[in-house]
């Protein structure tokens, strides 16, 4: 190798990286250039030298860094199988480099200091300790040399403490050495990084204030100018000290941090005041007050609540808030607020444990600080102390404080401001606006943020309640009386102000809407803690009579009414003479729909949760009820049937069946009058008359005005719901000796289970036949006949609600004005919100009907026969988006409530069909994606998250869950289920899977499984389902049945006799699941644990497993041999279950599929050198470094 050569590469390699680089470049040209530089790295013999020669500091910026990453190429690749001395050699030159190779600490370019720490990084993690003793004595040596030598040392220490014990890039023994030697050296890397950090601060004070200090000097500005590099560089390196700090406090020893009488965390705090420094000394505290560990280690971090240190903290926050809204500083606040949250929590751990910590002379102080960022203006910052706030007020020993009992009121006084819905980024109408515009992207985010804000704020104020009830239960009806007397501000223009209305953002309706809240969240907790007897009962009915009396015709302010009236209801059980005005309040609202829902929740919550309160006024409400009733147009469905339901909870109280059945019957009368005439069972039976009926086969000129059937599909609506209201409501006496009193309790099943009879069954099975006549009628409107019948305004009338894509889609719904959408829905989506609601109810009810009429229902004559033709008719043409409900609102519950005894007649040859029919729907649909993203892996309709073909895939992977989910229920028993059930969420969420998944042995059949799985048409489609599923493109479907359904469900006919084929397909699709799904922890690790189970549970019977071993790519079949011959051979003592796994894995590591990331990367080998504390057996596994002058173990790099 001679110079010339080097040179002559070298001018190459310096044209080939300014064409990469030059923006003027053609494509062409710049990839040829790529390729000669990746072939150069790859293949050439002497990278060392160029790369040596373009990292000169002659050379520019962008040739440098070529030349060093050059260099670290060769280090992380090459390093294996270089000569020893060439090692030394390229060692020697890199730590040249740190000492003289590269520009002043101000001057050089970050990538370059950034790129030449790596290098020496990688050297240490392949060679230190053992081949490099003496390499932090190097380091220290170099760090004397001046500031850029010292950052240098400073990013390469806190680089190696990231590699090695926060991302943990290297094999085991490796990390396990270095953080070991790491550990044994804390004490010197503590001294040093502590030293440095001290006098560069020091030094730099010294250079900053010295103008100020020295007023004799008469040229002042030449001194600071001059001083200023100097200082500069002082203070980078206190940065950079700073951050290698943070890479260490947060797994060193505790002892580290708080040696020398905290002399470190005093530091820290006095940094807090110095502008440059403050945000890396932050971070570093926060680390250290964050830090979890033996109780008793974490004693000292208390100092913290010293004088000194707490001037420190609420000087320096002051400043940086009375400095205005610079990003900087608010980033300095948001770090100092963590750090009083952190403190806290300390406190909260170590007071009232053994550790002997009295409550701090400071705490008083600490809480006013504490106070002062709940009342900050960033909504940011008051949600974060909402959680440390709860863990005070729950405190066993703190929450007795008189100093923390004191805060109470104001921190309740606080939440009154916070619970009001301002500081959305784009308005100019608070304070916190401005704030809000740093940490939030839109209004949208803004929104889901502080929805949950509110929700935490809920909980927390509910805590501050208990330790003092009665001030909450005081500001809430100051407030409250506030709100009934100020008058409305509709704030600036919107469409409903015009009308004099508030819309979700006027000023009066924000005020109303957090005054609700908080009243709601301080009463229902008073009520919970306080004693009967001192319930301020007069104050609480003053109240509530102010709030009856109130009258408005705001939608939005009359919700919140509503709800005050039910906040208040608790002290109409002390005063039930006023019951009578409350139920008048509630239905009596015409204005907009919300608030009719919301009255009509209002009144059944009431009943629910009082009807012994409200049982005595029952003939009252009956008739007020019966008045509204008469007249068809005067309240919307939804109303009637919401009184209806109320009167249903209130006639449970009557505790007599022969009653409530004739109150019922009355009840019901009208409903069955309609459902049962000649007309509605002709409509309900023939889809063309439905069709006709509801109007879908018109054409409608004006399609917001004009509707002419709308009474009708109210008509039809109504009978629905009043049916779905009854059974879901009717139910008999909880106590067993009161039903058998009332006539409810018919005996025992043969199970020992006790038999009801409800009493509105006579009703409902009466109406039965017309609703599954309804349910087919619906299901055949899919036929493409029918859909041709809709008329032009109506052809989308099947189709989903926009809402209804939105969430599968996962889109955010847009931040409405809620009243500023139009008031009048075109009679399209009133027609599809009609379809849709109607489908749901209907499944609904059959869904209810079992737990609800029990025997009653299940022994209906041909039960079975009836809803195949019924509910299940015509599935091919039903879509995924009205197939889920169906299974999750009607057969899941119906499975899950049926007795044991009605397995055979209904549920086996109801499921047997439906599985069969659902295996082959979902195969045909993965089928088509799985050929979908082979042909267009480019193309651009995927880019549209709203395109036609994701939505479809998403709703395949729903139907999918949701199938799964339904064998589950039907076949593994609940206690297997629970134990491993992982994240349950609808979602891909990857980050939520565990990645230890082990299904409990003790997961097994149920009743209902063991009667499935003897059928063999139906053992076969849940089999094959469940097998096929493994690789469908759907992580959390894969996870759940793996873990929950696979196992149990071939355990079951392993004692049969299986065909070989059939026990190869099995095996075979577990590991095509792990082909897909290997990439995520979750699965592979439940896919392994599966394989391996079949593969010891089978392989003994079946060869042919052993075959399909053969085929994976890569296997080493002596490794299998060894495997197999220790799984056949009984007398072998068994190897522990972890180890076998573990082997098992490593064989099929072949098919486990790796995250596209990683399926090009080239692999990094680092290799163990001879172990540091115990000698170990030369073995077949491990790596020897052995250098070729056989010197072995020899130091490497002597110093």
């Amino acid at each position: 190798m001679s110079a010339e050569q080097v040179s002559g590469l070298c001018e190459q390699l310096v044209k080939a990286v300014t064409v990469i680089m030059d923006p003027a470049s053609t494509q062409r040209y710049r990839l040829e250039a790529l390729k000669f530089c990746e072939e150069f790295k790859e293949k050439c013999p002497i990278c060392v030298p160029c790369g040596l020669k373009l990292a000169e500091k002659t050379q520019t910026a962008i040739v440098r860094h070529f030349g060093l990453q050059i260099l670290e190429h060769v280090v992380k690749y090459r390093w294996n199988n270089m000569p020893r001395l060439e090692k030394v050699y390229l060692k020697n030159n890199v730590m040249g480099l740190i000492s003289s190779g590269t520009q002043s600490i101000l001057e050089e370019e970050s990538h370059i200091k950034d790129v030449l720490s790596r290098i020496v990084v990688e050297m240490i993690k392949r060679e230190w300790p053992q081949h490099w003793p003496d390499m932090l004595k190097e380091l220290d040596t170099l760090s004397k040399q001046g500031e850029t030598q010292t950052e240098l040392v400073m990013f390469i220490l806190l680089r190696l403490a990231e590699d090695v014990v926060t991302f943990q890039t290297l094999p085991t023994q490796r990390r396990r050495d270095i953080q070991q030697t790491l550990t044994q050296n804390m004490e010197k890397i503590f001294s040093f990084l502590l030293t440095a950090l001290q006098q560069n601060v020091s030094k730099y004070r010294c250079m900053v204030g010295a103008p100020q200090e020295q007023e004799v000097l008469t040229t002042p500005q030449k001194t600071d100018l001059a001083q200023e590099p100097k200082a500069q560089a002082n203070c980078r390196v206190g940065i950079a000290a700073l951050n290698t700090l943070a890479g260490y406090i947060d797994w060193v020893a505790l002892s580290h941090i708080t040696a020398d009488n905290c002399k470190l965390l005093e530091m820290l705090c006095l940094l807090l005041n110095e502008p440059e420094l403050q945000v890396g000394a932050a971070e570093c505290l926060l680390i250290a007050v964050s830090r979890k560990g033996k109780l008793e280690d974490r004693k000292p971090l208390m100092v913290l609540f010293g004088d000194v240190a707490m001037h420190c903290i609420l000087s320096a926050a002051q400043t940086a808030d009375g400095e205005g809204l610079v990003e900087k500083h608010y980033v300095f606040l948001k770090r100092l607020c963590q750090v009083l949250c952190a403190l806290g929590s300390q406190l909260c751990a170590l007071l009232g444990s053994d550790c002997d910590v009295e409550t701090p002379a400071n705490f008083g102080k600490y809480l006013e600080s504490f106070l002062a960022f709940t009342t900050h203006p960033s909504q940011f910052l008051r949600s974060s102390t909402q959680i440390t706030w709860g863990a005070l007020f729950r405190h066993e020993v703190l929450s007795h404080d008189p100093l923390l009992l004191a805060v109470v009121p104001k921190y309740l006084r606080a939440s009154m401001t916070n619970l009001v819905k301002v500081g959305f980024p784009s308005k100019a109408d608070s304070p916190s606006c401005e704030y809000s515009r740093f940490d939030f992207d839109s209004d949208e985010d803004f929104n889901a943020f502080f929805n949950s804000f509110r929700a935490q704020q809920g909980e927390v104020m509910r805590m501050a309640c208990r330790l003092d009830p009665l001030t909450g239960f005081q500001m809430a009806g100051e407030w409250l009386k506030y709100q009934l007397t100020a008058p409305v501000d509709t704030g600036p223009m919107n469409s409903k102000t015009g009308e004099g209305l508030c819309s979700i953002f006027s000023p009066s309706f924000v005020q109303w809407d957090a005054m609700t809240f908080f009243s709601e969240s301080v009463i229902s907790q008073m009520f919970r803690t306080m004693d009967k007897d001192e319930i301020p009962v007069n104050d609480g009915i003053d109240l509530l009579q102010l709030v009856l009396n109130f009258e408005t015709k705001d939608p939005l302010i009359l919700s919140c009414v509503l709800t005050n009236v039910s906040a208040l209801f608790p002290f109409v059980t002390y005063r039930p003479e006023y019951l009578p005005q409350v139920l008048s309040k509630a239905p009596r609202t015409r204005a907009v729909k919300n608030v009719r829902r919301h009255a009509c929740s209002s009144i059944i919550k009431m009943c629910r949760d009082y009807p012994q309160l409200v049982l005595p006024n029952f003939e009252m409400l009956y008739n007020h009820v019966k008045q509204l009733l008469s007249n068809e147009l005067l309240l919307t469905q939804m109303e009637k049937c919401a009184l209806m339901e109320a009167l249903v909870l209130i006639s449970n109280q009557f505790k007599d069946y022969e009653r409530q059945k004739a109150f019922l019957e009355e009840l019901m009368a009208p409903v069955a009058g309609l459902w049962l005439s000649p007309e509605m069972q002709r409509v309900l039976s023939d889809p063309e008359a439905f069709i006709s009926y509801v109007g879908a086969d018109n054409k409608i000129a004006d399609p917001v005005l004009e509707d002419p059937s709308g009474l009708n599909r109210s008509r039809i609506s109504f009978c629905v719901y009043t049916i779905l209201g009854v059974v879901k409501r009717a139910r008999w006496p909880a106590a067993t000796e009161e039903a058998k009193a009332g006539g409810f309790f018919l005996g025992y099943l043969p199970s020992g289970t006790p038999m009801y009879r409800n009493p509105c069954t006579e009703q409902v099975l009466k109406l039965f036949d017309n609703l599954l006549a309804l349910i087919r009628t619906h299901n055949n409107l899919y036929m493409p006949e029918m859909v041709a019948r809709l008329g032009d305004t109506f052809a989308k009338a099947l189709d989903m609600l926009e809402v209804e894509k939105n969430a599968i889609l996962g889109l955010p719904q847009p931040l409405l004005e809620l009243y500023d959408s139009p008031v009048y829905k075109t009679v399209l989506e009133r027609m599809q919100g009609f379809f849709c609601t109607l489908y749901d109810n209907c499944f609904h009810i059959l869904g209810n009907a079992g737990p609800s009429m029990q025997q009653d229902f299940y022994t209906v004559e041909g039960l079975a026969t009836q809803l195949l033709s019924s509910a299940f008719n015509n599935l091919n043409n039903i879509p995924d988006y009205r197939l889920r409900p169906m299974l999750r609102v009607f057969v899941k519950p119906l499975v899950l409530s049926c007795p044991s005894e009605y397995y055979e007649t209904l549920v086996c040859p109801m499921l047997g069909p439906l599985f069969t029919y659902l295996h082959m729907r979902l195969s045909q649909k993965w089928q088509v994606i799985n050929q979908r993203s082979m042909l267009c892996e480019d193309d651009a309709a995927d880019d549209n998250p709203e395109s036609q073909e994701m939505l479809e895939e998403q709703l395949v992977r729903l139907l999918t869950r949701e199938v799964m989910d339904l064998a589950t229920v039907c076949c593994v028993s609940k206690k297997g289920v629970e134990q491993n059930t992982t994240a349950a969420v609808d979602g891909d969420d990857d980050e939520a899977m565990a990645t230890e998944v082990t299904p409990p042995a003790n997961a097994e059949l149920t009743e209902l499984g063991k009667c499935l799985m003897k059928q063999e048409d139906v053992c076969t489609a849940v089999l094959i389902t469940a097998y096929t599923s493994l690789s469908w493109k759907d992580t959390l479907s894969c996870q759940r049945t793996t873990t929950q359904l696979c196992w149990p469900l071939l355990k079951q006919v392993l004692p049969g006799n299986l065909l070989p084929d059939a026990v190869s397909w099995f095996f075979t699709s577990v590991l095509k699941g792990l082909q897909v799904h290997g990439q995520h922890d979750g699965c592979m690790a439940a896919l392994v644990h599966l394989a391996f189970q079949i593969y010891e549970a089978l392989r003994p019977r079946y060869g042919e497993l052993k075959a399909v071993m053969e085929q994976i790519p890569d296997i080493q079949l002596d490794s299998l041999e060894q495997f197999d011959s220790k799984l056949l051979n009984p007398t072998l003592q068994k190897v522990a279950d972890k180890r076998r796994k573990d082997h098992f894995k490593r064989l099929i590591s072949g098919c486990i599929g790796k995250p596209i990331g990683e399926q090009f990367r080239k692999e990094v080998h680092i290799r163990n050198l001879p172990s540091l504390f115990k000698k170990v057996k030369p073995s077949l596994e491990t790596d020897v470094l052995e250098n070729e002058d056989g010197e072995g173990f020899n130091v490497l790099f002597e110093p």
